[in-house]
């Protein structure tokens, strides 16, 4: 099949060597990031945040999460553009969904008289808090919508990217805490552009499973 989307979906891989020498263009970054937060949720809940890690002080703090564990991923901290750390919220709240709702009234999507009706879907949230007052299968079911967005989006923009769950949670958590400010963070992205030689992964052909495989038509 021949369609822009495909091919670049085609040439879209897990980078395992970055060129350092190359950054992503502040025009491109602001792209992805409002892509980014236009990425569907439940609800609308968008239960995440995203830090951006791209100083040198910060990067040199995530290096240190990498000292017990998942050291094929630490040459990526220094080497890609940025690093972004994807979290959610593990006790999304009323008060939460209260700021949804305010926005969509803020933006004329809600009527100011139906604030009240708004909160009908909330339901939806109570179905998946447990007793505990935990959220957390729900809203990180929902911040991995975001990140499958945000790789089709960097694939589009051309920029190359390694989605990583192979990071140290515990201790990416306690670094970073003070930014996360309660949200959980699971799972992080690099994003930049392939090393032309090293990156192996480059030049291995595409491979999924067939359509009939995947896809049911009834």
């Amino acid at each position: 099949m021949t369609h822009p989307i495909i091919e670049d979906l085609t040439s879209r891989h897990t980078v395992k060597k970055y060129d350092a020498s190359r950054k992503v263009a502040q025009a491109d970054l602001d792209v992805l990031f409002e892509a980014m937060r236009l990425s569907a949720s439940s609800i609308n809940s968008q239960p995440w945040k995203f830090i951006v890690i791209e100083s040198d002080a910060a990067k040199q703090r995530l290096n240190k999460t990498f000292a017990t564990m998942h050291e094929y991923n630490k040459k990526h901290v220094f080497d890609s553009s940025q690093v972004i750390l994807f979290a959610h919220n593990p006790k999304y709240t009323r008060d939460d969904y209260a700021k949804v709702v305010d926005k969509g009234i803020e933006d004329k999507r809600t009527p100011i008289e139906n604030r009240d009706a708004a909160f009908g879907v909330y339901l939806f949230a109570e179905l998946n808090t447990g007793e505990d007052g935990d959220t957390s299968t729900w809203t990180k079911a929902q911040t991995y919508l975001a990140l499958g967005n945000t790789l089709h989006v960097l694939a589009r923009l051309k920029i190359d990217s390694t989605p990583m769950e192979g990071i140290d949670i515990t201790l990416v958590n306690e670094e970073f805490s003070q930014e996360l400010e309660g949200y959980q963070c699971d799972v992080a992205i690099a994003i930049g552009y392939h090393h032309p030689e090293d990156d192996f992964n480059a030049k291995l052909p595409k491979s999924r499973l067939a359509l009939r495989d995947v896809l049911v038509r009834i």
